[in-house]
């Protein structure tokens, strides 16, 4: 028995993870040519959901050597005083931080989930929006494709920004380091940029 035919012999409605994402290279790169846009598939509720690079572990598979094989998790869980369906999400990667709302997540860390989350990691925002049901088996997921970031919409800064130090002669503007995941081991290479002095 699959998956579907486990969850329709509950009467109740499915709860619906609606999944957008955005990229700015995804026009000139077949970023989601993995993902499964525009239909909404059933999962049970006891199993994660993965989203990663290889789409033999994963869920759900983004064409992208600059994610991780594995990035993140998706698990419902329920609570004693409510009876939604509630959602967590697992940073799983080492190299490539993900952050939900602003805040960051580092490997196995795990935050909750709001109604609607924006979460970010590799140049990727991801905007999760949940519509509550009553089935307890399973939900369902959708996806799509956002023409624009959804942080404009919702205003969340980027996290860990990099602050500008004033000084009375020149700005100081450190440069951010570089993490890149390698292909086959994970491992995590840094390169520092040079500081930059700008000059009055």
């Amino acid at each position: 028995m699959d998956v579907s035919q486990t969850i329709e012999t509950e009467e109740d409605l499915l709860t619906c993870l609606r999944i957008s994402f955005y990229h700015p290279q995804q026009h000139c790169k077949g970023l989601y040519s993995l993902l499964p846009l525009g239909v909404r598939s059933q999962h049970l509720a006891d199993e994660s959901l993965r989203l990663g690079r290889d789409a033999q572990s994963c869920t759900f598979a983004l064409a992208d050597p600059r994610v991780s094989r594995k990035q993140l998790a998706l698990r419902a869980y329920r609570t004693a005083d409510s009876p939604e369906m509630l959602f967590g999400l697992q940073n799983l990667s080492q190299t490539v931080k993900v952050s939900v709302n602003g805040s960051a997540l580092d490997f196995l860390e795990r935050a909750d989930l709001p109604t609607k989350a924006l979460i970010r990691f590799g140049g990727y925002e991801m905007l999760v929006v949940k519509e509550a049901g009553e089935a307890k088996r399973g939900f369902e997921v959708e996806l799509d494709v956002l023409p624009v970031p959804p942080s404009r919409e919702t205003g969340t800064p980027e996290p860990n920004a990099s602050p500008v130090a004033d000084t009375a002669s020149h700005l100081t503007v450190p440069q951010p380091e570089v993490r890149v995941p390698s292909e086959s081991d994970e491992a995590l290479f840094l390169t520092r940029q040079p500081t930059i002095y700008v000059n009055f």
